[in-house]
């Protein structure tokens, strides 16, 4: 049996699925990030800091209450933990054992690191750890060694050998540089650490994606990961005939869903709630799914030289009425506290612009609190027009 959603209901289940925007939450703050992180699977670590760091602004997007210090809290209370997922992320431990088959490979060669291997630099780091305990790649750096062969660069390279085939893990961070220390004195002794049979591991990557994006195709599943396409298609025919999934229509495209997540179309959506968003968030990061789904075509411009740059160095995606209305080049300059949006464009087709600028001003207030800005200055708007509707309405909030 075949489902069919109007592109409308999808986004609404896709939205509602990503926790976005979120609801008033009750009990601790930090129980909401880490009911945030078990319910995304995943966060993405972004070194980029113009604004705060992506793992830190996903994580404020579901929890209003989110400070910096929970990421830290939960991994040195042994219920998060970093690892990789598409990229470099913080992860819930409760899905440790999910991790595994990925390490598995690395160790075995099976999948290949995008470093040389040196075998030998590999055993004399890890006997180093073994002997003094937690340490960080400059503690490499020292002259006093010379037993050891090794630079810098390359025992970076071994460290990270040892973290991805997973006899290393990071107990914490020195100044969001990584520490190192082995992976028996780091894991809680009450982890599940049984290795996941094949069909476990496809199972669990089809159900958390589901949870956590409510609609997928294949590719979606299993996004820069290797050596599972053909389990998790095995996966997806079984729990399509078993009744566990769900085959879904959208605009003539065919997607899979879990039973339960239609439930969710029955709740609101607060599509006045305006959301400002990373550009690394759950939400985006694979770009020809946001372009399918949401007709949305967007590239972080980051990488791409100045001058062919269409929007700006780091353009947040503006989620607004359900749809992704906008973006925002901005920067927090803490020194000054500004934040500078250096170019608001919005998509063509928006017309509510003094709705818009409403929504926006509204959310700008706990968005410059949450990147310890006080004032904000607007450069730049496409078109040019919306920066005297954004600006009057600030005046008029003010009031």
């Amino acid at each position: 049996m075949t489902e069919s959603l109007s592109i409308a209901e999808a986004r609404k289940l896709v939205l509602l699925s990503q926790k976005l925007p979120s609801n008033t939450q009750k009990g601790r703050s930090i129980d909401a990030t880490l009911a945030a992180l078990e319910h995304m699977g995943y966060v993405q670590i972004d070194t980029i800091s113009v604004i705060e760091r992506a793992h830190h602004h996903t994580l404020w997007n579901r929890n209003p209450r989110y400070k910096k210090q929970h990421l830290d809290d939960l991994v040195s209370s042994g219920k998060a933990f970093e690892y990789w997922s598409h990229a470099a992320a913080y992860l819930p431990m409760k899905d440790y054992r999910f991790s595994l088959p990925r390490k598995h490979d690395m160790k075995t060669g099976t999948q290949k690191h995008w470093y040389p291997r040196n075998d030998k630099l590999i055993t004399q780091v890890l006997k180093r750890i073994k002997e003094e305990g937690p340490l960080m790649a400059k503690d490499f750096d020292q002259q006093n060694f010379k037993k050891y062969d090794w630079a810098s660069k390359p025992t970076k390279q071994a460290l990270e050998y040892l973290f991805m085939q997973g006899d290393l893990m990071i107990p914490y961070r020195k100044n969001f540089h990584k520490v190192y220390d082995l992976t028996e004195r780091v894991l809680p002794a009450t982890v599940d650490t049984t290795m996941p049979t094949a069909t476990e591991y496809a199972r669990f990557l089809i159900t958390q994606y589901l949870k956590a994006n409510g609609l997928a195709q294949l590719p979606d599943i299993i996004y820069l990961l290797k050596n599972v396409k053909a389990a998790v298609a095995t996966q997806i025919e079984s729990m399509l005939s078993n009744n566990e999934l769900i085959s879904v229509s959208v605009k003539k495209d065919t997607y899979y869903a879990l039973p339960e997540s239609f439930s969710l179309l029955s709740k609101p959506l607060a599509k006045s709630k305006l959301k400002i968003l990373s550009p690394f968030d759950n939400l985006l990061i694979q770009r020809k799914r946001m372009q399918a789904l949401f007709d949305f075509d967007y590239l972080i411009e980051c990488y791409v030289p100045e001058a062919k740059r269409q929007y700006g160095y780091f353009s947040l995606p503006i989620l607004w009425g359900g749809r992704l209305v906008a973006r925002a080049d901005c920067k927090a300059d803490r020194k000054t506290g500004i934040l500078h949006i250096n170019h608001l464009a919005a998509e063509p087709w928006l017309k509510k612009t003094e709705a818009f600028a409403s929504s926006l001003i509204k959310e700008l207030q706990p968005f410059m609190a949450f990147n310890q800005c006080q004032d904000l200055s607007i450069h730049k708007t496409t078109p040019t027009r919306l920066k005297a509707v954004i600006e009057s309405t600030l005046e008029s909030s003010k009031e």
